[in-house]
């Protein structure tokens, strides 16, 4: 998936309002900022092959240390602890665990049976929603345009900045998402590496334009 990751940021605002959106979005988008590191570093290895899955030309076969149960796990904990050490907030350290976890059960929808349990494992996890663009795309849509509306309603503006940043960044990926869907295939998997590297862009401004949004007091509160 891509923006059902964003779309998991966007939805578990309302169940941490202390933590930032950039933690928000980090937790689930985790696992692909470490994909295009392990990339650069060799660690993992992707390639392009045209009609490998009918959504995604991306040969996404050798993920174990980015997207394997066992360290989606580890990943989870971690960032949970590293967010609770920073912040000491307990209830936001349990939806970043949630969010990183929220990856692979995403991935296990969409990819080919080629996910694993832990690096070394056999590729066996995978229900290929990939398969189908038209079943992709509903899913992913649908994801997407509730996870926003959700942030919408649950969220208020400060700033202008605190409009233009949230809205900038829901027609970049909603055009971003119409490219990958529409365009053709990828020229060479490091295009998409350094797609990925630029992603992580899309995290501070997340994080940015979120500090200049507040919670939405509901009337029942407005009233005490």
């Amino acid at each position: 998936m891509f923006i059902g990751h964003f779309a998991v940021g966007f939805a578990t605002k309302p169940l941490a309002p202390k933590a930032s959106l950039g933690w928000l979005m980090l937790a689930p988008m985790f696992c692909d900022v470490l994909w295009p590191l392990f990339l650069a570093l060799g660690i993992e290895t992707t390639d392009i092959v045209p009609g490998y899955t009918a959504f995604t030309p991306l040969k996404l076969y050798d993920q174990a240390w980015s997207h394997s149960v066992v360290m989606v796990l580890v990943y989870a904990l971690a960032l949970a602890g590293v967010y609770f050490a920073l912040n000491r907030d307990r209830r936001g350290a349990l939806v970043v665990a949630g969010g990183v976890v929220s990856h692979w059960v995403l991935d296990v929808l969409t990819h080919r049976p080629e996910l694993q349990l832990y690096p070394g494992g056999e590729h066996v996890l995978g229900l290929e929603l990939w398969a189908s663009v038209p079943g992709t795309v509903a899913v992913e849509g649908l994801l997407f345009a509730g996870s926003t509306l959700v942030y919408a309603r649950t969220t208020e503006p400060l700033t202008r900045f605190g409009t233009v940043g949230f809205v900038s960044m829901v027609g970049l990926l909603v055009l971003v998402y119409a490219a990958t869907v529409l365009g053709p295939p990828p020229p060479s998997w490091q295009l998409m590496m350094y797609l990925a590297f630029s992603s992580w862009g899309l995290l501070l401004w997340a994080h940015l334009f979120d500090r200049r949004r507040a919670r939405v007091k509901s009337e029942a509160t407005s009233e005490i």
